[in-house]
């Protein structure tokens, strides 16, 4: 039996209810990460392996339990490439190489404006220089999102197609090598699920928000943890007020019921089945509608998703070809919802041998249509929590129950705030007592050594 620790905040077997979630921070800030994780597990799982969370918790101090119970570490990323991120970059660098295991990268990405400037390099790019280092220690080679993350490598001085290579989102192969995307009548009545992102351009919001109006059947499918947390209770807003955006309670999609947050995969996809068409700026979002086989439509607006947009060949819109006129019916009949689907299988064949390259045991080993997917069998026994909808919408023994809940967690975080800072406050007293008693035995010290000094002078 092997043994595989994999990066990611939860298994797809946990069924962690909102407030664990909220506390623990299970989706590492934006509930987009289950999916990928959820891919990599369905597709590594097979009868003689287990695969067990790191659950975030990646200090180098685990180094020797993990080599001790684990024969390998899968580490799935994101746009891990980034000015936020470098803190962790450096802690798994730390851990990376005290490990005896061998360490897979599943696909990172450098994030990036929309036009990038390679050339100007960036200021983490020692950091990436010695996590990429440390990763092909352990590993063959790394694999990346997309062509602009492998021309930023390959301009650090890593070698395409040896170092690194590019494999796009694993998510794209959560079911295999087909992709089905069905063909569907949108009309004004369509069940539309929108998401969005407050990093976009001001004319795409707009035109987001526009489409709500234009087909009032939508969902808004929101991926932050801060929109979980107004959804769940309430508060707190995410700003004071916008037009293009929903940020509070009294928002239209809130007020109206018109929220679902997702806590698993599983659910998310049987959502998005039941509907006509996804569109919006978030990469995730549309992707679990792909893979679920419902038309949908991307907005990219950096290079991470540009470069992923390209690699799959996902439905999209440019910011540029949207003004503030624009509405969504006038792209329905010109996009071509089926692009994605006419590259899946080479994509797909690329990320098999990717793995294959790097050891890793696989439920395509013998086909690419397998008669057993441990993944989906353990699933069948799992009763899933069901998306959170907006607070205002619940009974009020429910509201009553979310605020009980979510304000326990607000006081327990408040108390372990205080108690890490009187334990900062008592070390660094004890440090200030050590350097006043080092700082007073200098002075005896050097007042002997005069004195003595001052006595010889004397007798001379």
């Amino acid at each position: 039996m092997k043994s595989i620790i994999i990066r990611s905040g939860m298994s797809p077997l946990d069924t962690f209810d909102a407030p664990h979630i909220i506390k623990n921070n299970s989706i590492g800030g934006n509930v987009g990460n289950l999916v990928y994780a959820y891919s990599i597990y369905r597709t590594l799982m097979t009868e003689d392996t287990t695969i067990t969370p790191d659950y975030y918790n990646y200090e180098p101090s685990r180094a020797d339990e993990i080599n001790e119970k684990y024969d390998c570490y899968v580490i799935p990323l994101a746009d891990a490439f980034r000015k936020e991120f470098i803190p962790s970059l450096r802690k798994y660098t730390k851990l990376i190489k005290k490990l005896k295991i061998p360490v897979i990268v599943i696909g990172v990405g450098l994030r990036a404006p929309f036009e990038p400037k390679l050339d100007e390099g960036f200021p983490f790019d020692e950091d990436v220089k010695e996590f990429v280092k440390a990763v092909l220690e352990k590993s063959s080679m790394i694999g990346l999102r997309g062509e602009i993350t492998s021309k930023y490598l390959t301009k650090l001085g890593f070698r395409e197609g040896i170092d690194h290579t590019v494999i796009g989102c694993p998510s794209m192969y959560t079911f295999g090598r087909e992709l089905t995307i069905r063909e569907t009548n949108i009309t004004k009545e369509s069940k539309v699920c929108i998401n969005s992102s407050r990093l976009s351009p001001k004319k795409v919001l707009d035109f987001i928000h526009r489409s709500t109006e234009e087909f009032p059947n939508y969902y808004f499918i929101p991926q932050w943890m801060k929109e979980l947390r107004l959804t769940y209770a309430g508060a707190p807003s995410i700003a004071e007020y916008s037009k293009n955006y929903p940020v509070k309670l009294t928002d239209p999609a809130y007020k109206e019921n018109r929220v679902r947050f997702f806590l698993n995969v599983p659910t998310w996809m049987e959502f998005m089945k039941d509907a006509d068409l996804s569109f919006g700026a978030r990469l995730h979002g549309n992707i679990v509608a792909t893979i679920s086989g419902t038309p949908s439509i991307i907005i990219p607006k950096d290079a991470r998703m540009r470069e992923l947009t390209d690699y799959h060949g996902l439905t999209h819109i440019l910011p540029h070809e949207i003004n503030e006129k624009t509405k969504l019916s006038d792209f329905i009949d010109k996009v071509d919802f089926q692009s994605p689907t006419k590259k899946q299988q080479r994509n797909f064949d690329n990320f098999i041998d990717f793995l294959n390259k790097n050891n890793l045991n696989h439920i395509y080993k013998e086909s690419y249509n397998p008669t057993t997917v441990p993944l989906d069998e353990k699933l069948k026994q799992v009763e899933f929590k069901q998306p959170v909808t907006p607070i205002s919408g619940c009974s009020p023994e429910e509201m009553a129950k979310r605020l009980e809940n979510y304000y326990a967690i607000e006081r327990e975080k408040k108390e372990m705030l205080e108690e890490n800072l009187k334990n900062k406050l008592k070390q660094k007293n004890k440090r200030i007592q050590y350097l006043e008693g080092t700082l007073n035995r200098k002075s005896v010290r050097t007042t002997l050594k005069l004195a003595d000094f001052v006595a010889t002078m004397q007798k001379k």
